[in-house]
């Protein structure tokens, strides 16, 4: 009965987005509240504020470094640390400055961290074997969305609606099977944690503007960056305290 829940709602999460009409890349997305550049460097803060992903991507590396002493299956878990630390570079090279051509670069490591954190939720709720059939398909899909959309904005009918799916309709599942599957691990905290961290951060892009308005000191998409960075510091945190607990065995 869970596995029917799961899988109707991915299939009416999908019916819906593309239900919709085709959603083209707003010029504006690229126009950030901040723009200033400090020390010889354009857009400085969205730019420098992208360093934590870095750091919260080596720190969960280095985390499920211990995969062998604990005989777990954390491939999922490598591409999402992976993919966040690359996410430093793709989205610093963007900000410099903001286009479509360099806003791939920007998402689609994201793409592949978010397929990843799925991947991995699957396996330990749902089915390591299931999780391990659909990993690289799903990454390789999420990556290809990234790429459409860019290619249907080159051919002038722009269309984000793969895009969208696999960021939010991918977030949506894992809260589904969050609340269908139980774990044997205590790491539910750690991933609501993660999940409010990055529903935080796309509340504070939204009001990028109007936070930037108060004193002129910081955007809200530079605290994007930064809630975003502790969403995957949440998860990076869970990784950390299984491999205390392996060393503690």
């Amino acid at each position: 009965m869970k596995h029917l829940v799961l899988g109707m709602t991915v299939a009416a999460m999908s019916a819906a987005v593309f239900g919709m009409p085709a959603i083209t890349q707003d010029a504006s997305y690229h126009v950030m509240a901040d723009g200033r550049t400090l020390l010889g460097v354009p857009n400085m803060l969205n730019v420098a504020s992208n360093l934590p992903f870095l750091a919260v991507g080596v720190l969960g590396l280095v985390a499920v470094a211990r995969a062998e002493a604990s005989r777990r299956w954390n491939a999922p878990y490598v591409a999402l640390f992976a993919a966040t630390a690359l996410t430093t570079a793709g989205s610093m090279y963007y900000h410099l400055a903001p286009d479509n051509a360099r806003l791939v670069w920007d998402r689609l490591p994201m793409t592949v961290g978010f397929a990843a954190l799925l991947s991995a939720v699957i396996a330990e709720r749902v089915g390591e074997r299931f999780a391990r059939m659909v990993f690289v398909p799903l990454l390789t899909i999420s990556a290809a969305t990234v790429w459409y959309w860019y290619a249907s904005e080159l051919a002038g009918r722009g269309d984000l609606r793969p895009y969208a799916l696999v960021q939010f309709g991918s977030l949506a599942a894992v809260v589904t099977i969050l609340a269908l599957y139980r774990s044997p691990q205590r790491d539910t905290p750690y991933l609501v944690a993660g999940l409010a961290a990055y529903g935080a951060a796309k509340i504070l892009e939204l009001l990028d503007d109007p936070i930037f308005r108060i004193g002129h000191v910081v955007s809200g998409h530079t605290l994007k960056h930064l809630a975003a960075a502790g969403a995957v510091g949440c998860i990076a945190a869970m990784c950390w305290q299984r491999r205390d607990s392996v060393a503690h065995s």
